[in-house]
């Protein structure tokens, strides 16, 4: 039974002066097909409870499964994309236990014969080194459905009054990614488990094959954590903390379980194997179940299903649609954008590479492109936690914005005014500057009166100016700005000025 005290933990830097940690993560990807994996329900997210289902993904007696083809040519594009052997005959397997979500009583996935195995992928942590992470397998197999905790405090079975099931995810295509243990990452092992589960992500979503949307449950991580005293070679107990569905989430229960199970070891305590349940509000685990082992689920393989044989030159033409590895991507597209390192950093820690390359493409620079995403959109979809893509902004409304300042129909300020109306929905960037009225004034009369009678008001920096004080400029700008109720150029307000005062 899931507890809630708090339990102890040691120092991280205590951790590790003691003990080596060593790491697993298993990915789980839901594929984006029209169809779940062996049955013909839709699979579109958000739909009311229960009105995708059949006897198939019910599990009713007598129903019989297909493969879903596109299920099968996604994990390959996955596994090619991992740099792994894609097996030349492969099948499925059942996975027997209990779970009330679970309505066959067992899962349809794979066990000794996965489709892809003996791959690698390499991830940039943030200081720009490579760390390689080896893929031991991805399977194939079929989602659960979900439980739906009723009346407790922290939505989980423990103080609930009851508990709703609904089957519409049973039967989603998935794709489980494992990788082999990974060692000798050190202090930057939450790190190594951020940046993989961030690539891992990246890849889906240029492959297309998911969305890949861990605050939706598509994407999930299971982390495998043990410590091994230093000097030693045999591993230590692991724990599985149980789908964490966010990168800054998979970091901190990672670096989290090492400083809990250092505790227990320094204390004399042996580490149980367990699931665990990652709390985000907190920022610890629970105690989940005692964790199974293969042989306690009794693998054999589904008499249901035939098994698969991809043909070579199949694998090499799904190879052949691999798109450009994302890392290699974005290193293009900084150097094509001159953007620093810094700002690709933040950029692709935003969700916003797609947005801008969109941006551009449909006619905005680089550097308006990374501003108007990267600023008041970027801010306001933090506030909400919300993605970019989500805020009613599109990168053609970013193009138009751009487009209607260089024309010098806007300037900055007013640019800004029309992003806030494009964001509460007014429209357009053309037609929230219309409606509101915003418009630089092109009559130079009117702006050049303005500058003079400010200039008249102010002889004493006028004075300052003429000495060679030009920093003095910004405070009749300002004046002048005001006075034109900002639809004005500042530099061309600032031109008139200089030249007014030789």
């Amino acid at each position: 039974m899931a507890t809630t005290h708090v339990e102890p933990v040691l120092d991280y830097d205590e951790v590790l002066e003691r003990f080596d940690p060593v790491m697993g993560l298993e990915v789980h990807v839901e594929l984006s097909t029209a169809t779940k994996m062996f049955c013909s329900c839709a699979t579109e997210f958000g739909a009311e409870p229960n009105t995708q289902v059949c006897p198939v993904c019910l599990g009713l007696p007598g129903a019989l499964p297909v493969v879903n083809a596109r299920g099968v040519e996604s994990a390959i594009r996955i596994g090619l994309a991992l740099n792994c052997q894609i097996a030349e005959w492969c099948r499925f397997a059942r996975k027997n236990y209990f779970y009330p979500d679970m309505p066959k009583n067992f899962q349809t996935s794979q066990y000794d014969e996965p489709i892809a195995f003996d791959g690698y992928l390499d991830v940039e942590l943030e200081d720009g080194t490579t760390w390689r992470v080896e893929i031991e397998r991805a399977h194939m197999e079929e989602d659960t459905g979900k439980s739906l905790h009723m009346g407790g405090a922290t939505g989980r079975i423990h103080g609930a009054d009851y508990s709703l099931l609904d089957y519409n995810r049973a039967g989603i295509p998935l794709i489980e990614i494992v990788t082999r243990p990974v060692l000798g990452a050190g202090e930057r092992m939450p790190e190594v488990a951020k940046a993989y589960v961030s690539a891992i992500r990246d890849l889906m979503r240029a492959l297309d094959v998911s969305d890949a949307r861990m605050e939706q449950g598509s994407m999930r991580c299971d982390a495998n954590v043990s410590l091994m005293p230093k000097g030693s070679t045999q591993l230590g107990t692991r724990t599985e903390t149980k789908n964490v569905n966010s990168l800054r989430s998979v970091e901190r229960a990672v670096r989290y379980e090492m400083t809990r199970h250092g505790a227990i070891l320094t204390d004399g305590g042996s580490i149980l194997q367990e699931t665990r349940h990652w709390h985000e509000d907190t920022g610890v685990t629970t105690s989940g179940r005692e964790k199974s082992d293969a042989e306690d689920y009794r693998y054999f393989p589904e008499p249901d299903l035939v098994p698969v044989a991809p043909s070579l030159q199949w694998v090499e033409e799904l190879r052949a649609t691999l798109p450009e590895p994302p890392g290699q991507r974005r290193k293009r597209l900084q150097g094509e954008w001159g953007y620093s390192d810094l700002e690709m950093r933040d950029v692709v820690n935003a969700g916003a590479v797609e947005l801008i390359e969109a941006s551009v493409a449909a006619g905005a620079t680089p550097a308006a492109a990374r501003k108007w995403w990267m600023g008041e959109v970027s801010r306001r979809a933090n506030d909400q936690v919300r993605d970019l893509a989500d805020m009613g902004v599109t990168p053609e409304h970013v193009a138009e914005l751009d487009g209607l300042v260089r024309d010098g129909r806007l300037n900055d300020s007013m640019a800004r005014q029309v992003m806030e109306g494009v964001l509460a929905g007014e429209g357009s960037p053309r037609e929230v500057a219309d409606a509101r009225g915003l418009e630089l004034v092109q009559d130079d009369s009117a702006l050049e009166a303005a500058v003079d009678e400010v200039l008249g008001r102010n002889a004493d920096i006028v004075a300052k100016i003429k000495d060679g004080k030009v920093q003095a400029a910004g405070a009749l700008i300002g004046q002048v700005m005001k006075a034109m109720k900002g639809q004005a150029d500042a530099g061309k307000v600032r031109e008139l000025i200089m030249a007014k005062c030789q």
